[in-house]
């Protein structure tokens, strides 16, 4: 019997190590390249809520974001991927990106954004979703291009709605898609995460 579920353990790990991680660019010279056009190079680091204060940081984490954590993706140990680019010696900007539970399937929202915490790009490397040509469509990404979290803090990630000017934010789909709440909460945390990590560190 424990042999059995040596082996089974064994056969189920890869499928555990990769659900674990986080959210890695699947190119990430490529798509570095094309956030960034005049960078010259970019260094990867891992981060967690875990290791970022733990329990009190993860509380404020929520806080900010006005929803609580759940489900794989968001746990207190769960790495965070982040990319500093460089133009010579000089930070000139950050690429992250999160995972989100979506409506019809899991996301993955990117975010570069430069040195004082601006979005300069925004794109979804994974997106299950009926209306996926709408939400990827350079009108809708368009719109986070100069936002920061600050433009966030009063979005209710629940409803969509709020004071900033991402309230501001027109659905590209139906008023009832739901993947244009889970976009929203997606980028959100992203911007809240990166607060933590970087920019308030």
């Amino acid at each position: 019997m424990i042999k059995r579920l040596v082996l089974l353990f064994l056969a189920l790990s890869p499928f555990l190590a990769y659900a674990a991680t986080g959210c890695d660019l699947n190119d990430p010279d490529r798509d570095v390249k094309r956030l960034f056009p005049t960078s010259t190079g970019y260094k990867t680091s891992y981060a967690s809520i875990q290791k970022s204060g733990g329990k009190a940081t993860l509380a404020a984490v929520e806080k900010a974001l006005g929803d609580k954590f759940g489900g794989l993706y968001e746990t207190i140990d769960a790495p965070y991927t982040i990319y500093t680019i460089y133009k010579g010696n000089s930070v000139i900007g950050y690429v992250h990106g999160v995972n989100q539970k979506g409506a019809y399937g899991g996301l993955q929202v990117f975010l570069a954004l430069d040195t004082k915490g601006k979005i300069t790009g925004f794109y979804y490397q994974k997106l299950s979703s009926k209306n996926a040509a709408k939400f990827k469509a350079a009108a809708f990404a368009n719109q986070f291009t100069g936002l920061s979290l600050a433009d966030f803090a009063t979005l209710d990630i629940k409803t969509g709605k709020g004071t900033g000017k991402a309230a501001l934010i027109k659905n590209p789909s139906t008023a009832t898609d739901k993947d244009f709440l889970n976009t929203l909460r997606g980028v959100k945390k992203n911007l809240v995460l990166m607060n933590v990590f970087i920019y308030n560190k």
